[in-house]
């Protein structure tokens, strides 16, 4: 009686730990996908925290875990971007840097050569002595425009420059423009042909600001023109805004040159140019396309064999409302 009692007393001992180890079993199996991928998980974290950002967590489940894995992933594909803005801005620094330098010291260069030969008397006769004066003064004047292209720009995009618009005649005032363009142009054997209406065409804007833009423009087409030729600049009034365009043939350049002309300091291939023209800055039609950016419009250019036509569109000034009567 003894012994059976023993056994009736062990039996629900028994049972209890039959069913510990059954719900042991059980949980393993069922948590162990759920460790694997937490582990996955972890081992994805250390290696993206190690710098490995082309490492992405394999995503298995949908679930909530599917649903980490997709965030982390998302969040080494953010890092990774913000890793290569970084590094393309340090590039474009220095690249700035070079640039700089390199435009600047060139015709400073040639200023301190031209002085040191006046200095040490090193000249033959007095003309030759005015020749490099006058070759030392537009030296120097061509430093003072890349040091002022380039001051503007800076101001440009910094977001430091407050428009005082007013309403002009766009047509008014693009004779003026041309006109003090024209005997340059002449110069280089170019006709400068206007096109638009009689009509006036009336633009809230910076005038010494927009004025910089067409005259930039102008400029541009004067340099890249094949000569003798024509630039023609036309203005028109559309349903959508006021449309102005400087037009000139040139030599063709390709798709990748056209995205990059734009550009902050990005120049033309020296095929392209006239070695008659004292080389820039590469900062006229950026400054130009920030110019019209801040007065809310859009600047572009369409090119076709050598064909280029560099345009802006401005908006409309809306029309006043008629006073109740």
């Amino acid at each position: 009686m003894a012994a059976s009692q023993f056994v009736d007393e062990l039996r629900p001992a028994g049972n209890f730990l039959l069913w510990v180890f059954t719900f042991l079993f059980f949980f393993y199996l069922f948590t162990r996908p759920i460790v694997r991928d937490l582990r996955e998980l972890s081992d994805g974290l250390m290696s993206i925290a190690r710098g490995d950002l082309d490492y992405r967590v394999p995503v298995s489940n949908q679930d909530e875990l599917g649903g980490v894995a997709r965030n982390i992933n998302y969040m080494a594909e953010q890092l990774q971007s913000m890793m290569e803005r970084e590094r393309t801005i340090e590039t474009s620094k220095m690249e700035l840097i070079t640039h700089i330098s390199h435009d600047l010291r060139t015709p400073l260069t040639s200023i301190i050569g031209y002085l040191n030969l006046l200095k040490n008397d090193d000249y033959r006769d007095i003309e030759e002595h005015k020749r490099y004066i006058f070759n030392a003064f537009n030296k120097s004047q061509q430093l003072k425009k890349l040091i002022d292209d380039l001051f503007e720009y800076t101001r440009l995009t910094s977001g430091e420059v407050n428009l005082s618009p007013q309403t002009v005649d766009l047509g008014g005032l693009l004779e003026q423009i041309i006109l003090e363009f024209e005997p340059i142009a002449q110069e280089q054997a170019l006709t400068v042909v206007k096109m638009w209406e009689p009509a006036a065409v009336a633009a809230n804007i910076d005038t010494e600001k927009f004025v910089r833009a067409v005259d930039n423009l102008l400029m541009n087409a004067l340099k890249f023109s094949v000569k003798p030729g024509e630039i023609t600049v036309r203005l028109s009034e559309r349903a959508h805004g006021i449309y102005l365009a400087v037009e000139n043939r040139g030599k063709p350049i390709t798709r990748e040159q056209e995205q990059r002309l734009f550009e902050r300091f990005y120049k033309a291939e020296p095929s392209r140019s006239d070695s008659a023209m004292p080389p820039g800055a590469g900062l006229g039609l950026s400054i130009a396309r920030n110019i019209v950016e801040l007065h809310g419009g859009q600047m572009g250019l369409h090119h076709e064999d050598g064909h280029y036509t560099f345009y802006l569109e401005l908006p409309r000034i809306a029309p006043r409302a008629e006073p109740c009567r």
